[in-house]
């Protein structure tokens, strides 16, 4: 216990040091042992066993006796001196917090101090309490996932609300309800809400800007929101409102296991391993950084496992990985397999193209995987866009991009740590999409005089050479019961379709040197084609001449409209100028 000792300097006050003991005697349970070199205070004796001192250099000379302790004296008064100075905390710079653990307020902003490079002053890494730079929004709204600097205010985004805040003003309302706006010592002013109970849901990825106007996603409302100086607009409603709420609702926020197979060549593994492989993945997957990569064994506990740490794309599905330890193999008879495994997130990728002046959208679900007992993800996806001069969505795109935006005029995609530039004119890469080539897809309907049945006879198109109809087909007669009792399908909807028409240099042949086209022909610069029925013949059903089974084929469709589906070929000048201006059918009354 602490012991009392006697001094003449007024207000003074002991200090306990840490005991220490005797190396040469036992140390009861739990005490500190020293060897006795524990510093001390020059001229501050040390008390003993029945008042005997020892010098501070010395360890006690009593061998049963272990324990001692070392006591000091400060003054309170500087220098000792009567009437001094007391020595005394001072002034506190900051104010103290009662509760120093994390605080994770969702709904609320914080800003620092200031930076000015011009008198060196740079405070943006001090958060003063002691001033107000905080400002909270209702939480009852959800989180924070985005904000936007926008001239002087800043746009913030939570995940049922969009609000905007005043920076470095403030607003003052009348009583009757005017306002007006006025200078304040406020970074962050007042907060005023936009119409509307819209928000960005957790997908501030979808979020993209041009001029004055900001779009994005709502998933937990199914639709897609344009923010302008009129307010809030669901352009998602312009023709696409179905869509759009059943595919927004596929969006997950949950993280899947997604694995991967892949063929890996063991002949070319040196016997002391390999530190890189070169994979084709089966989908429209992306490896990421840390992926875990697994070569399988027949005796699955001899499986060996890398990962990867650095990805290079070499075009289309194909990846070079670098991998945390080299791959070995000791037998390649043993060798059964490898695959990739990683996490994956549904995303609602959003961007601005510049080049054609669109809001492009790119819907990537997660859950079309099911599970990994097949190690399989079908990672099914959308790219759509909108144009604001026809103010609907004018078309789908087949690219799965990692990232989008424009600079410069230019209009860039971004798939793992590879960027592509779009609409380049200068070689023939249209439909080139990550080093794949796309064929343009083209979905219209026919439809004159709808309350008639018509017989479409013929398809012809203004355009450049090289577009085919993959289907042309009538609209669905209804259901009715299969003859055919043994078919696992006892209805059956009814449609006329046509064969394929391929293109004009797809189709061309040759028969006894004179030239033919199977496909579509060239008059005066107007393609066009008969079309083939390609459907079965059903009870009821009048048909001219031998039936479809052995005989000869029926010219046209019947039906009150047809489907149309053209698209490029692969044949004529891959990659370069395909335009389709326009379509149009011959038809009679059936």
């Amino acid at each position: 216990m602490p012991a009392v000792i006697e001094v003449k300097f007024f207000n003074t006050f002991l200090l306990k040091k840490i005991p220490r003991a005797n190396i040469g005697g036992s140390v009861p349970e739990g005490e500190v042992i020293n060897d006795g070199r524990y510093p001390v205070y020059p001229g501050i004796p040390e008390w003993g066993v029945d008042g005997y001192i020892w010098p501070n250099s010395l360890i006690s000379p009593v061998d049963d006796i272990t324990l001692k302790s070392s006591w000091f004296i400060e003054e309170s008064r500087i220098r000792g001196g009567y009437n001094n100075t007391i020595v005394d905390l001072g002034v506190r710079a900051y104010a103290t917090q009662n509760q120093e653990i994390n605080e994770k307020r969702f709904n609320s902003l914080i800003y620092s101090g200031v930076y000015n490079s011009r008198t060196g002053v740079n405070d943006t890494n001090v958060f003063s309490i002691g001033d107000s730079i905080t400002k909270s929004l209702d939480p009852t709204n959800g989180s924070i996932q985005k904000i936007y600097a926008e001239d002087t205010n800043l746009i913030i985004f939570q995940e049922n609300k969009v609000s905007r805040a005043l920076i470095d003003k403030d607003a003052i309302y009348s009583a009757e309800g005017g306002g007006a706006v006025t200078s304040s010592n406020l970074v962050i002013g007042q907060i005023i809400p936009y119409a509307g109970q819209y928000g960005i849901s957790k997908n501030p990825e979808s979020f993209a800007k041009f001029g004055y106007r900001k779009y994005f996603t709502d998933r937990n409302r199914g639709v897609v929101m344009r923010l302008s100086k009129d307010g809030m607009t669901e352009i998602s409603r312009y023709g696409m409102t179905d869509y759009f709420r059943d595919n927004l609702a596929t969006i997950s926020e949950d993280w899947k296991l997604k694995k991967q197979f892949f063929e890996l060549d063991v002949n070319n593994i040196v016997p002391s391993g390999q530190s890189d492989v070169t994979v084709f993945l089966q989908d429209d997957g992306w490896p990421v950084l840390g992926s875990q990569l697994t070569i399988l064994n027949t005796n699955s506990e001899l499986n060996f496992t890398t990962y990867v740490e650095n990805i290079n794309h070499l075009g289309g599905n194909k990846f070079n990985l670098e991998l945390s330890r080299a791959i070995i193999i000791s037998t390649p008879g043993d060798y059964t397999g490898s695959y990739l495994s990683y996490y994956i997130r549904s995303k609602v990728v959003g961007g601005y193209d510049i080049h054609n002046q669109n809001y492009v959208l790119s819907l990537q679900p997660n859950s079309n995987y099911t599970g990994d007992e097949n190690y399989k993800d079908i990672n099914s996806y959308a790219t759509i866009a909108f144009d604001e001069d026809i103010n609907g969505w004018t078309s789908f795109y087949t690219y799965k991009p990692t990232f989008i935006d424009s600079l410069k005029g230019n209009y860039y995609s971004f798939i793992g740590n590879s960027i592509y530039k779009h609409y380049n004119l200068q070689t023939n890469t249209r439909n080139y999409f990550y080093e794949i080539y796309n064929d343009s897809l083209v979905d219209f309907v026919f439809n004159p005089n709808p309350s008639i049945v018509k017989n479409f006879q013929t398809i012809s198109y203004e355009g450049n050479s090289g577009w085919e109809v993959d289907e042309f087909a009538s609209g669905f007669e209804g259901v009715s019961l299969n003859i055919d009792i043994t078919s696992l399908t006892p209805w059956v909807q009814h449609r006329d379709t046509t064969a394929q028409i391929l293109s004009y240099e797809s189709g061309k042949y040759t028969n006894k040197n004179i030239q033919y086209n199977a496909g579509f022909a060239r008059k005066e610069n107007l393609y066009v084609a008969n079309l083939v029925n390609n459907s079965e013949p059903r009870y009821g059903e009048v048909v001219f001449g031998p039936d479809n089974y052995g005989g000869y084929p029926t010219t046209g469709i019947k039906g009150f409209f047809a489907t149309v589906r053209m698209s490029t070929d692969q044949t004529t000048e891959v990659g370069g100028l395909k335009e389709l201006f326009a379509a149009s059918s011959k038809f009679v009354k059936s």
